[in-house]
C-alpha cells in the first residue's frame, strides 16, 4: 500500500515510524515531514494546509491511502477534497471536523447528546463577558472559540486572570479570528487523561489511555503549551473507567454525529477531566493528539496501518491493538521562548547517542536539515523523547536519560513528566 502522510510534527513522525514496522505499506510518503521523517518516507515539499496541493500531491504519487496529522487540514476540508478525487483519507469530513474547529459547536453538540461536561455561557462581545467573569465565582475557563494551536484555553484562578484573557482573546486578538467567539465555562477540578479512538463511524476501537501535561513549567506553572509530553497508560483511567468513558461519552458522540447527517470517520480523542471517579468532557479533537501520540506509537505493538485503512474505508475490525506490557513517557524538549517567540536554526546534537540507548526513541517535532546536513531546531516544540519500560517508572528514567543526551542552544524540558503516575517520584500538579 501507497501511504501519505500529512503534517510535519512529532505526531507523524509518530505514526511513520509506527506504519514503517508493519507489513502492510510498499511506499510511504511524508507532505511535508521534517528532520526526522526523512529516514523513514519520501519528503514532498506541500504545505499541509494547502488543500489543492495536497490532492494534486496524492494523485501524482498514486496513493492509496491519505493520513491527515493536523487539525487545521481537516476543518479546512482536505478529506473532502481528497474523497471528491478518489483518494481515500483517515480523518473526519469538514462538517464533522466543527467537533474541534469550533468550541461553541462542539459545546452544544454535547448538550444535545447528553454528554456530560462543564456548564458554560457563550459570548461575541467583549464588555458582555467581562460583565458576566466579574459576576460569576472563581475559579473559571475561558476558551477561544476556533483552532489556536492548543493555545487557547486559559485556566483563570481569579476574576482578573478571566478578564485579562477575554481582552487578550477578544480584544487585542492574540489568536486572531479564533478568538472573535469565547466560551466562559466552570472549571473542573480533578485529573486529566486522554483517550484517543479510531472509528468508520460505527464501530469504535479504543488505544490506550494517555495523559498529556499542558503547562509549560514543572508542577503545572506558567502558561499552556501545546504539550509538553505525556505517558501511556495512564493510571487515572483504568480499564472499568474507561469503559465508563466509552459509555457515556465515545459512543454517543459517534452515534450523535451520524445521527446529524455528519458521520465521523478518523481519530475521535476526547480530553477528559476525573473528578469524583466520573468523566467530564473538557474538548474533543478530531485526530490524534500531540504529544500523546508519540507515547501510544512506542508502545503499540501491532501494526496500525489495517485500523487507519479499515477506518478510512469504513471495514473497521473491533479487535483490539496489541500493545507491550509496561508503559512509555515522552519528554518534550522545546526551545527557549515557547509558547511565545523563539528563535530558530540552533544546531541540533546527540540525538543519534539518544537513540542508542534502550527503549529510547526520538521523534521529531520541530527540526528540518540545514544546507550542510546538520540537525537545526526550527519549531517550538522541536524533539520529542520517548522512554519504553516495564512500568511507568522505568519508561521515565529511561525517556529523561534520552534527554541528557541531546544538546542545543536554548533547549528546555519540564522534568516531572509522568510523575504522578510513577512511585518513584512525589506526586505533581494537575496537567
Amino acid at each position: 500500500m501507497r501511504v501519505m502522510i500529512v503534517g510535519s510534527g512529532a505526531r507523524e513522525h509518530a505514526l511513520a515510524w509506527r506504519i514503517r514496522r508493519g507489513g502492510g505499506v510498499s511506499d510511504l510518503f511524508c507532505l511535508p515531514g521534517n528532520g526526522g521523517t526523512a529516514s523513514l518516507a519520501s519528503s514532498v515539499d506541500v504545505a499541509a494546509g494547502d488543500v489543492e496541493a495536497v490532492v494534486a500531491a496524492a494523485q501524482e504519487h498514486r496513493i492509496d491511502l491519505v493520513v491527515v496529522g493536523p487539525e487545521a487540514p481537516l476543518v479546512g476540508g482536505l478529506v473532502d477534497r481528497l474523497r471528491q478525487a478518489g483518494v481515500s483519507a483517515f480523518g473526519p469530513v469538514a462538517a464533522a471536523a466543527r467537533l474541534e474547529g469550533s468550541k461553541v459547536y462542539a459545546k452544544k453538540f454535547m448538550e444535545r447528546h447528553g454528554i456530560p461536561t462543564a456548564g458554560f455561557r457563550v459570548f461575541d462581545d467583549a464588555p458582555e463577558a467581562a460583565e458576566h467573569v466579574r459576576a460569576r465565582a472563581e475559579p473559571m475557563v475561558v476558551k477561544a472559540d476556533g483552532l489556536a494551536a492548543g493555545k487557547g484555553v486559559y485556566v483563570c484562578a481569579t476574576r482578573a486572570e478571566a478578564l485579562r484573557a477575554i481582552d487578550d482573546v477578544m480584544v487585542r486578538r492574540v489568536h486572531g479570528d479564533a478568538g472573535r467567539i469565547v466560551i466562559v465555562e466552570d472549571c473542573l477540578a480533578g485529573e486529566e487523561a486522554s483517550l484517543l479512538v479510531i472509528t468508520d463511524g460505527r464501530i469504535a476501537v479504543p488505544l490506550e489511555a494517555a495523559q498529556d501535561h499542558k503547562r509549560v513549567g514543572d508542577g503545572d506553572a506558567g502558561e499552556n503549551t501545546g504539550g509538553m509530553g505525556a505517558c501511556a497508560p495512564a493510571a487515572v483511567l483504568g480499564p472499568a473507567l474507561r469503559d465508563r468513558v466509552m459509555d457515556r461519552v465515545v459512543l454517543p458522540a459517534i452515534a450523535g454525529m451520524r445521527a446529524e447527517g455528519t458521520p465521523f470517520t478518523g481519530c475521535l480523542y476526547a480530553g477528559l477531566m476525573i473528578a469524583g471517579g466520573e468523566p467530564q468532557v473538557l474538548e474533543f479533537n478530531v485526530r490524534f493528539g500531540d504529544p500523546e501520540t508519540q507515547p501510544l506509537m512506542h508502545l503499540m505493538d501491532d501494526d496500525i496501518l489495517p485500523f487507519l485503512d479499515g477506518a478510512a474505508g469504513g471495514r473497521l475490525d473491533d479487535r483490539a491493538p496489541r500493545w507491550h506490557p509496561g508503559a512509555a513517557c515522552c519528554v518534550v524538549m522545546a526551545q527557549e521562548g515557547y509558547p511565545g517567540p523563539y528563535r530558530k536554526g540552533d544546531v541540533i546534537t546527540g540525538v543519534e547517542d539518544a537513540e542508542r540507548l534502550e527503549g529510547v526513541v526520538v521523534f521529531h517535532a520541530g527540526t528540518r536539515r540545514d544546507p550542510d546536513g546538520r540537525l537545526v531546531a526550527s519549531g517550538g516544540r522541536v524533539l520529542g523523547v520517548s522512554g519504553l519500560g516495564a512500568d511507568l517508572a522505568e519508561a521515565r528514567r529511561r525517556a529523561y536519560a534520552g534527554v541528557d543526551r541531546i544538546r542545543w542552544s536554548g533547549a528546555f524540558c519540564r522534568r516531572d513528566i509522568g510523575s504522578r503516575g510513577s512511585a518513584d517520584v512525589g506526586a505533581a500538579g494537575r496537567g
